[in-house]
């Protein structure tokens, strides 16, 4: 503008001029308008090349996300003896690439051009395998999170390596079923009960903080170490869960009196030491014959202890079905020595009489000891609410000690509500066929019963979500041994922990909703990756 004395004239014409205004326009809306979408074609042809280049890298990763899981649910070693191309054992997992890249071209394709990601290394699939561990983790911990109770077992052993190595495993409720989940396997510091207490603390933090009520049971064997009431590691975590009473594992004490109960018989032990002689001898076979009348039920009692979906009400019918059958045969045992005198190596005669006797023994020591170490005390004392036999005679005589006990172990019950509920159960002939407190759940929630039998369905709730024994961490230790073999012994600690996940919760990770899909989005936000593997939006 050269002539001054004209500036105002020349301004207010100017602001009255088309420009001006769609100037003034864009000023005013300038970072409100979605700049991307007002470029050309151009910009949105580089979108759509990018998003078909990330379609094709994802095709091939979700490929070799299933090759990963097929080995790690059939517990098939990864790693081969020389992983080279021209290797001709590469190991199962490339094998299986390969035999996958005969049937589908674009693997096949993307084996032979690829220079940047190939995704055979052993440190993509350490990553992959990572990523799916955390995911079944996450889903774990949302599980957890929306139950209304929840269990823990942990147990510990040393694997092939002589690392000390400690399973831990939850237990919940998940639409109306009990599952047990496998969590991991950890490592703790040190093999003590300050550490070992710690190492799970450290676990249930992440899933109920605060919410320390919510854990109702902890469960482990009979070791000092897990077990002591002033020093073990029950004790310290129920001074941070104040609820989190102590169930000893019921088939280990199952176990204790068995052997407690075999240790009795001297001669027999003492006869065991020359095999073929003692398979001669009279008295052998003796006790032999006892022994094959007492374990099919043993046998059956265990494998009941060790069920997933058992509670401690059914427990308590198995464990009494357990002790009249044991009474039956020590009323029996006369028959098996009637008019029967044997002679032993020794050429000392036995009479029928003294063999009779020391039988009633060995059943009188099985009786009371179940009797002793499977007595209903305390936490579990209110399954004896729900025991389905006692029912017409509860409804007569309430029992009032079980009751009263039970309002002292869980004082957050309404006890008026939930007297009056028991006593309707106990009234009606339609609750007396249920055989343990699952079924009486089951039957409760599909009648629509939720609202009428409220504190009822609580108390059902924390007696089914109490683990009877630790048979899932055995199991845990099963597979731990088939992964971490004497060949695969250099395995770390997430590497093991998420082929064990892959192995043992299969059927759970097989129903994680897009399971591959949230792997991918975690394993390409983990890090910066060489491939493309996130789609961009226009």
């Amino acid at each position: 503008m050269r002539d001054l004395n004209h500036l105002n004239d020349r301004m207010k014409k100017h602001d009255l001029t088309v420009k001006h205004m769609n100037n003034t326009l864009n000023l005013a809306t300038l970072g409100k308008t979605n700049i991307l979408s007002m470029l050309d074609s151009g910009y949105r042809r580089g979108i759509e090349l990018h998003n078909e280049k990330v379609s094709n890298n994802r095709y091939i990763l979700n490929l070799i996300i299933n090759c990963i899981r097929f080995c790690g649910a059939f517990e098939l070693a990864l790693r081969g003896h020389d992983e080279k191309d021209t290797s001709l054992n590469p190991g199962i997992f490339r094998g299986l690439i390969s035999f996958s890249a005969e049937l589908d071209s674009a693997l096949k394709v993307h084996l032979e051009k690829a220079t940047v990601f190939k995704g055979t290394s052993k440190t993509i699939q350490n990553e992959l395998l990572k990523c799916m561990l955390n995911i079944c983790q996450q889903e774990i911990s949302l599980e957890i999170k929306k139950a209304d109770y929840l269990s823990i077992t942990a147990d510990e052993t040393t694997d092939v390596s002589a690392i000390f190595q400690m399973v831990i495993v939850y237990r919940y409720i998940v639409k109306d079923k009990v599952v047990e989940r496998f969590w991991g396997f950890l490592k703790p510091k040190a093999h003590n009960s300050e550490e070992l207490a710690e190492c799970i603390k450290e676990q249930l933090d992440q899933h109920i903080g605060n919410a320390t009520d919510k854990l109702i049971a902890q469960t482990y064997d009979g070791a000092s170490v897990m077990s002591g009431n002033i020093n073990g590691v029950q004790a310290k975590i129920k001074l941070h869960y104040p609820n989190a009473n102590y169930v000893h594992c019921y088939a280990h004490q199952l176990n204790l009196v068995m052997a407690n109960a075999a240790s009795i018989n001297r001669n027999t032990i003492e006869q065991a030491s020359g095999l073929k002689r003692t398979l001669l001898d009279d008295v052998f076979i003796y006790w032999l014959t006892v022994f094959h009348s007492i374990m099919p039920h043993v046998d059956i009692l265990y494998n009941q202890l060790q069920k997933r979906e058992t509670d401690s009400t059914t427990v308590k019918n198995n464990i009494n079905s357990f002790i009249k059958e044991i009474s039956k045969i020590r009323n029996q045992m006369g028959t098996l020595c009637e008019g029967n005198i044997v002679q032993s190596n020794n050429k000392r005669k036995h009479r029928g009489d003294e063999l009779k006797r020391e039988a009633i023994e060995v059943c009188d020591n099985i009786i009371p000891q179940i009797k002793q170490r499977f007595d209903f005390t305390g936490h579990l004392v209110a399954s004896n609410l729900f025991l389905a036999d006692n029912f017409e005679k509860y409804d007569d005589n309430f029992p009032e000690g079980y009751f009263n006990e039970t309002i002292n172990v869980y004082p957050y019950f309404d006890s008026k509500k939930l007297k009056t509920e028991i006593q309707i159960i106990y009234s009606r002939t339609e609750f007396r066929t249920m055989s343990g407190a699952v079924s009486l759940l089951s039957f409760i929630q599909s009648e629509n019963l939720t609202s009428t039998f409220g504190e009822s369905m609580k108390l059902l709730k924390i007696i089914i979500t109490i683990p009877m024994s630790t048979a899932e961490s055995e199991r845990c230790f099963s597979t731990l041994k088939r992964i971490k073999t004497f060949l695969r012994n250099t395995m770390h600690q997430e590497r093991l922990s998420a082929l064990a996940m892959l192995s043992i919760e299969k059927n759970f990770v097989m129903h994680i909703a897009d399971f591959n899909n949230k792997v991918m989005e975690l394993f390409a936000s983990s890090k910066e990756r060489r491939l493309d593997f996130t789609f961009k939006n226009f």
